[in-house]
């Protein structure tokens, strides 16, 4: 069963009939996207045949599982989108200003206020990285109930499936504690800087 198959028939177990699945380019790209009801695979894990492809392909298609039982969690990092999008443009800009000269920045404001800025935008990307965590826990966890529970894999095969969704999660993790060490990085530079 390649990993395609096994998200196809994790939506049908679950009643998701509506939810496309599609093989994309690129390391890493697998996700759901809740607007348009579709599970991006890598084509690795979209035609890959191991206990990782499927444990990672039905981690996926968990995630339109979520979003079909309206998951009371799985709403927020979606609804926090638009606003780390605004954040990130608004980082751009700033940390552009800085590259090419404290002169354009100080033109627009105080560094005190361009490290209140960074430090409020750092406060969006961390609130989304662990709002994010109970999620992608949530999608983990019945993923490999559902792939045990279907056979797909056995007693021998099962603690690969639970270690590549480890590793699929602790990603999210290091990435919640990163975001978190960057905003306590500028908070120190702010607290710092309004104390000279």
């Amino acid at each position: 069963m390649s990993g395609a198959e096994a998200a196809r028939k994790m939506l049908y177990d679950h009643g998701c009939y509506d939810v496309n699945i599609m093989s994309v380019q690129g390391t890493l790209p697998d996700h759901y996207n809740p607007q348009t009801k579709t599970v991006s695979l890598s084509q690795d894990v979209y035609y890959g045949t191991n206990v990782a492809a499927a444990a990672v392909a039905a981690h996926e298609a968990g995630h339109a599982v979520q979003h079909a039982n309206a998951y009371a969690w799985s709403g927020l990092p979606s609804a926090l989108v638009p606003l780390q999008n605004i954040s990130e443009t608004i980082l751009n800009m700033i940390f552009i200003g800085m590259f090419f000269g404290s002169f354009l920045l100080g033109s627009l404001f105080s560094m005190q206020t361009a490290l209140l800025i960074i430090v409020a935008c750092y406060g969006v990307f961390t609130l989304f990285a662990f709002i994010a965590l109970p999620v992608e826990f949530d999608a983990s966890s019945g993923a490999l109930a559902w792939i045990q529970r279907t056979g797909i894999t056995d007693y021998y095969s099962h603690s690969k499936a639970e270690k590549a969704s480890r590793l699929a999660a602790s990603t999210y993790v290091i990435a919640a504690l990163s975001s978190l060490a960057t905003l306590l990085y500028y908070l120190f530079a702010l607290h710092g800087h309004s104390n000279e």
